[in-house]
C-alpha cells in the first residue's frame, strides 16, 4: 500500500517479531521469483524413478503396500543422513554433547520424475500425508525420539538436492530450541486468555481460502513474504492424529495453495514445514499446543540484521499478500 508507515509485530504463536517496511518493495502483486524452479526437467539416471530402486537406501514401506512394481509412494532410508539410527544415545556429562543418534528418511512422492506434490490429486496427496502419519507412528515406538520434523525442501536455492519430488523426515532425541520457544509462547497466550493462539488465528483480512477442516492464512506476523500457514480448523496439538477423511481435504487445500503460489510468484522454490508437538506432552499441553503447516517460498534472502537480532524484515504485509492470492485464479 502506497504510503504506509513501517511496523513491527509479534507473532503471538512463535514469539518473534517482525518488521514491516513495504517501502522496500515492489506492490505486492509485482512480487515474482527470480530463481523459478522448473520441475519438468528430466534426469536420466535418477534414483528415486522407479525401476531405480536398487540404488537407493533400504526402502522402509511403500504405497501400496502389497505392490512390488507398480508403487506409488515410497519412504526410504536417507543414503546421506544427518543422524544415524544405528547409534546408542550416549549424553556426557555435562549433558551438551549427544551422541548424533536419529533418523533420517526420505518420503518419494511420485514415481514418475515430472510428476510434483501440486500435480497429484487431493486423494493422491493425502496418501503423501499418511505416509507422513504412518512413518511418524512408526518412529514414536523408540522412546529416545522427542520429536518428529517433515519438511520439504522444492528447488536448488530451498535445499534441494534431487529435483525429483520428495520429502524429508527427521526424528530426533531433543525437543529443538524452535519448537520449545514455539511451545512456550502458546502456553503463555493461554495462561492469559484461556484460548489457543492457533485456534485464534483465523481473521478476514489474512484469509486465503478454506475447506471443510482447515484454513489458510497468510499469518498476522508473518516471518517471510508471501508465507502461508495451513491451520486445523479443530483444535488438535499432533499431526498424526489425521485421519483418512481430513487427510483428503488438507491434501486439496495444500494442493491449490501450492498451485497459487507457483502461478503468483513465478514457481519459485519453496519450503515446507509440519509444526507438531513433541510425541511426549502432558495433559496439561494438550490445551495450548496446536499443529499447523507452514509453506515459505523462496523470494528473499536472510542478511546480518536478521541473523544479528533473530527479527526479519518483510516487505510485504500479510494483509496485501494475502488479498493477492486469494484473488489468484487458476485455470480450468
Amino acid at each position: 500500500m502506497a504510503g504506509r508507515e513501517p511496523e513491527i509485530r509479534r507473532d503471538k504463536v512463535t514469539n518473534r517479531w517482525v518488521v514491516f517496511s513495504p517501502a522496500r518493495a515492489r506492490r505486492p502483486s509485482d512480487f515474482r521469483s527470480k530463481d523459478s524452479f522448473n520441475p519438468r526437467n528430466t534426469q536420466s539416471e535418477c534414483p528415486f524413478c522407479i525401476g531405480h530402486e536398487h540404488e537407493c537406501a533400504p526402502e522402509i514401506f511403500r504405497f501400496p503396500s502389497e505392490s512390488a512394481v507398480d508403487w506409488k509412494i515410497r519412504v526410504i532410508e536417507n543414503l546421506y543422513p544427518a543422524v544415524f539410527r544405528d547409534l546408542q544415545l550416549n549424553p556426557n556429562c555435562d549433558g551438551l554433547v549427544l551422541t548424533g543418534f536419529g533418523f533420517h528418511d526420505v518420503v518419494i512422492e511420485s514415481p514418475t520424475h515430472a510428476v510434483h506434490l501440486s500435480d497429484l490429486s487431493p486423494p493422491e496427496v493425502a496418501e503423501v500425508l499418511l505416509a507422513y502419519k504412518k512413518r511418524i507412528h512408526q518412529l514414536s515406538l523408540h522412546l529416545s525420539v522427542k520429536y518428529v520434523q517433515v519438511f520439504k525442501n522444492h528447488g536448488a536455492s530451498a535445499g534441494a538436492s534431487m529435483s525429483h519430488s520428495h520429502s524429508q523426515i527427521m526424528a530426533l532425541p531433543i525437543v529443538p530450541p524452535t519448537v520449545s520457544s514455539r511451545l512456550d509462547c502458546m502456553k503463555g497466550y493461554f495462561e492469559q486468555t484461556g484460548k489457543c493462539s492457533v485456534c485464534e488465528m483465523l481473521v478476514k483480512d489474512l484469509l486465503i481460502d478454506e475447506s471443510n477442516h482447515y484454513i489458510s492464512i497468510v499469518p498476522f506476523a508473518a516471518t517471510f513474504p508471501f508465507e502461508i500457514w495451513i491451520v486445523p480448523r479443530d483444535h488438535s496439538p499432533h499431526f498424526h492424529e489425521l485421519d483418512s477423511e481430513k487427510a483428503v481435504d488438507l491434501g486439496g487445500l495444500l494442493k491449490l495453495m501450492l498451485q497459487k503460489m507457483s502461478q503468483q510468484l513465478n514457481n519459485p522454490p519453496f519450503n515446507f514445514m509440519i509444526h507438531t508437538s513433541p510425541l511426549q506432552v502432558t495433559d496439561s499441553m494438550l490445551s495450548y499446543t496446536h499443529w499447523f503447516l507452514q509453506i515459505v517460498p523462496q523470494l528473499t534472502g536472510v542478511g546480518g540484521f536478521e541473523l544479528g537480532t533473530g527479527c526479519y524484515i518483510n516487505s510485504v504485509f500479510p494483509e496485501d499478500a494475502a488479498k493477492v492470492l486469494r484473488e489468484v485464479n487458476l485455470p480450468k
